[in-house]
């Protein structure tokens, strides 16, 4: 069994090398300073829109992940690992990425230096969910001593597929255009799954544990938001802020 494993392992390496995924990875150097977490930048503007993504009636249980099949992994976790698809506390749906979709035509952003870490950490990717500007730097990080491969299939930009054998490899990569959402895989561990959610401008957040989320720094206007999981769809509703203001809005899913 070990041996079968490790033969598709090493098959799934060639595999990535043989497409030419470009962004080379390379081990991180000791006394590498840790790149900020992926954040929305400030657009200047003053307005602050507050909300909350709320789940109705009974979460589904969500399912154990067996990890047996890479003791590194297995190894990492003391208690049982569960799917992310859908996840609720107290009401609160985590993991939706929240995105003005309409009301900035006309309007430019500048692009982010400001580096979003997409990590692969305990055999799971971190975070599950990201939220990126066109052109801004993602590091594509590999912190488990263990096989890793990062299979992105983007239809607006190059999709790309690197295996990443190494602990402290890092891969530097960008979405050139916007997209909601690109899906990421590993071929190593099936388990491991994550979206990264692109937009042309700065305002965007992903819902906490509790399905809190907050974006600052739009213009004064009126704008419609949209609220996607990976599990429950889409939805949208209007909000008009005025220049300082606040306004709130919450969004409602239930189980399909």
């Amino acid at each position: 069994m070990v041996r079968t494993n490790w033969i598709r392992s090493w098959s799934v390496i060639a595999v990535a090398v043989a497409i030419g995924c470009g962004g080379k990875p390379t081990p991180a150097a000791a006394g590498d300073a840790a790149p900020a977490p992926a954040a929305a930048p400030t657009s200047g503007g003053r307005t602050t829109i507050t909300g909350k993504v709320v789940f109705q009636g009974t979460a589904p249980t969500a399912a154990k992940i067996k990890m047996d099949a890479d003791p590194v992994c297995q190894q990492q976790h003391a208690a049982a690992v569960t799917t992310r698809e859908i996840v609720v506390a107290n009401g609160g749906l985590q993991y939706a990425f929240v995105y003005v979709k309409d009301g900035l035509a006309g309007k430019s952003f500048p692009t982010p230096t400001t580096v979003a870490v997409f990590d692969q950490t305990g055999c799971m990717y971190e975070p599950h969910v990201l939220g990126v500007q066109a052109g801004q730097p993602v590091e594509i990080r590999n912190s488990d001593a263990t096989l890793h491969n990062v299979n992105a299939k983007p239809t607006q930009s190059a999709p790309f597929n690197l295996a990443m054998p190494m602990k402290g490899m890092k891969v530097a990569k960008t979405f050139a255009k916007p997209e909601v959402m690109v899906p990421i895989k590993c071929n190593v561990h099936p388990w491991m799954q994550a979206y990264i959610g692109v937009v042309d401008h700065p305002f965007f957040a992903v819902s906490g544990s509790d399905g809190t989320f907050t974006i600052k720094g739009l213009p004064a206007g009126t704008y419609t938001l949209a609220a996607w999981h990976e599990k429950l769809g889409t939805q949208t509703q209007t909000v008009t802020v005025a220049d300082g203001g606040s306004a709130s809005a919450t969004f409602t899913f239930q189980a399909k």
